[in-house]
């Protein structure tokens, strides 16, 4: 792998950058403060993305390198993959994602995995190396290779972590000891009672009890609860049947009321009928009164005109002296005055007893036309009592005679709901007894379901725990029968070379960690070699490593890394690299002259950058 070209559009002090990369070895020429830290952050940034924590530095990458001004913080690097392909990331380092382009320049984001925590995992994937393993091996900086001599113990056990794992900050004896400490302080075993694991488990154990205890009170609970509901259902069955039969009394009793109207107007129609009937008699005598009056009309003008003969008689007689005659003409005459007088006052009775009738008429009218209302009221209230009664029938599915015996049943049903209600109430206090006691298990259940998820939480732990002494112990069998023995050869050669045959063999074992061969043939500790030694040791080994670890021919990256290393040695390196490592890509940054003229003095062509 090799990058090709770097453009910068604003990161830390750069801005509006581009640099062209050569496939073999560059000069990245730069003083103090002129961005070369700065450049060698962006390359790894780009790659992996920026971090947003701080993680124990005073200020996350992500504020110290974005531009205050507003400028685009972003940028774009082109590289080569070893099989030929090409790409191109353009990163905005306000998101997230990187946006991965082909040679074609069609995107590929999406062909890669997505991690949601790091974002899109395209660089791991193409070169096989994390963002820790790309930094603590493709990128030497001046202060990791350069140490003092109180550092020196730390240096070689560095290289021995290395050597033994792959990685310079993880021993595998000291990982293991501190995952089985860290397994026992925070999950514990078997034996272990007062650790994490156990307490949960003897806690989990007691609430399991309890709430075995506390489940058959909430089987009572459900128990007098149906109990309840069954008694509840009830009570208002025979309220409901109890406000039925009052609806069919006051039924009944609209009926009994609608009964007495129906027979009161029967009574008023009876009488008035009877009234009718004494009228029609009274009228009955008047006509007949009448008929005689009429009969004696006719008397009336019979005796007129016996009177007017009369009277010629006795005129006859008078004149005739006939005395007797004339006497019995008067008395005649008398009589058929009085009676005259009579029929007289008959007929002023005739007049009366004809007004009489006719009032009689109007009267009996008015009568009949009462009782026929009447008639009509009754047939109407009738009516509506038996459309009444249908209904009671067809609602209450009940007929009237079944009334009076409802109306019997309903104090029967009223002691009844008394006594349910009664029965109720008891179940309601055991309920309540039970329902404190429930509070209990509500807590507890509470406190149980917390206590599983620490239970779950420390398993969960104790799994990867596990999962990590298990990996560890794999890559480390892995690393011991694999890459180990062909790393301490390479390693061996690397040392060879830079130190000019000085030292010419290095092993790694478990017993005495990172040993050297001298010149005499014996193996001694690394710690007892020169500082300046042990400085090649370090730079050989992050070389040795690139080999390793990566599935690519990955760079060079050396910030400043020379700088404590004498001319000779300087010399000894970059040849040893430029002809060791050609398929190699060397990144070289610096602040002196010395790499270039070392290198112009080996005729080796390089490609020189000036920040």
């Amino acid at each position: 792998m090799k990058i090709e070209n770097i453009k910068i559009n604003s990161f830390g002090t750069l801005k509006n950058k581009e640099i062209n990369l050569d496939k073999n070895v560059n000069i990245i020429y730069g003083k103090n403060e002129s961005g070369k830290s700065t450049l060698l952050t962006y390359i790894k940034t780009a790659f992996y993305g920026i971090s947003k924590n701080k993680n124990g530095k005073q200020i996350s990458d992500f504020d110290k390198y974005k531009p205050w001004s507003g400028e685009e913080f972003s940028g774009k690097i082109k590289y080569i993959l070893d099989d030929g392909s090409k790409y191109e990331i353009f990163r905005d380092f306000n998101k997230k994602n990187a946006k991965i382009y082909n040679d074609n320049l069609e995107d590929i984001t999406k062909q890669f995995n997505m991690d949601k925590k790091e974002g899109s995992q395209f660089f791991l994937e193409q070169v096989g190396l994390d963002e820790n393993m790309f930094t603590s091996t493709i990128m030497s900086g001046q202060q990791e290779v350069k140490l003092n001599e109180q550092q020196q113990n730390v240096l070689v056990q560095k290289i021995a972590n290395i050597a033994g794992t792959g990685d310079s900050n993880l021993s595998y004896n000291k990982a293991k000891e501190k995952l089985n400490k860290k397994q026992l302080e925070e999950v514990g075993t078997e034996r272990t009672q007062g650790k994490p694991i156990n307490i949960l488990k003897s806690k989990i154990k007691y609430i399991s009890e309890m709430l075995e205890k506390l489940n058959l009170y909430k089987q009572e609970k459900i128990t007098i609860e149906q109990k309840k509901k069954d008694l509840e259902n009830k009570i208002q069955g025979q309220e409901q049947r109890r406000e039925l039969i009052k609806k069919i009394s006051e039924l009944s009793e609209k009926i009994r009321i609608e009964s007495e109207k129906v027979n009161y107007k029967n009574k008023i129609k009876e009488e008035k009928q009877d009234e009718i009937e004494n009228l029609k008699r009274e009228k009955e005598e008047i006509t007949n009164i009448s008929r005689n009056k009429k009969n004696k009309n006719e008397w009336y003008w019979i005796i007129n005109a016996i009177m007017i003969v009369l009277m010629a008689i006795s005129i006859i007689a008078l004149k005739n002296k006939y005395i007797t005659y004339t006497i019995l003409t008067v008395l005649t005459c008398t009589l058929v005055l009085e009676y005259i007088i009579k029929i007289n006052k008959i007929k002023r009775n005739k007049d009366l007893q004809k007004n009489k009738i006719d009032l009689l008429n109007t009267k009996i009218d008015f009568l009949q036309k009462q009782k026929n209302d009447i008639e009509q009221d009754i047939k109407r209230e009738k009516d509506n009592l038996e459309k009444e009664k249908e209904e009671i029938k067809n609602k209450y599915n009940i007929e009237l005679y079944d009334i009076e015996n409802s109306k019997n049943d309903l104090e029967e049903i009223t002691s009844r709901i008394n006594e349910e209600k009664i029965k109720l109430n008891t179940l309601e206090v055991e309920e309540k007894s039970i329902v404190n006691k429930l509070e209990d298990l509500i807590k507890l259940e509470e406190e149980f379901a917390t206590i599983h998820e620490q239970l779950k939480e420390i398993e969960q732990k104790n799994y990867e725990i596990n999962l990590a002494k298990d990996f560890l112990e794999k890559a480390y069998e892995k690393m011991k029968k694999n890459i180990t023995p062909k790393f301490t050869f390479n390693l061996s050669e690397n040392i060879k070379n830079i130190t000019n045959g000085k030292y010419t063999n290095i092993n790694v074992n478990d017993e005495n960690g990172l040993i050297v061969e001298i010149q005499n043939g014996e193996y001694i500790p690394a710690e007892r070699l020169s500082i300046g030694t042990i400085d090649q040791l370090y730079l050989s080994l992050r070389i040795s490593m690139i080999e390793e670890i990566s599935k690519e021919k990955m760079p060079i990256i050396l910030d400043e890394a020379f700088a404590y290393f004498d001319d000779e040695r300087l010399e000894n390196i970059l040849k040893y690299l430029t002809q060791k490592y050609k398929q190699h890509q060397l990144i070289i940054f610096t602040c002196t002259n010395r790499e270039k003229n070392i290198l112009d003095k080996l005729n080796c062509i390089y490609n020189s950058v000036e920040l």
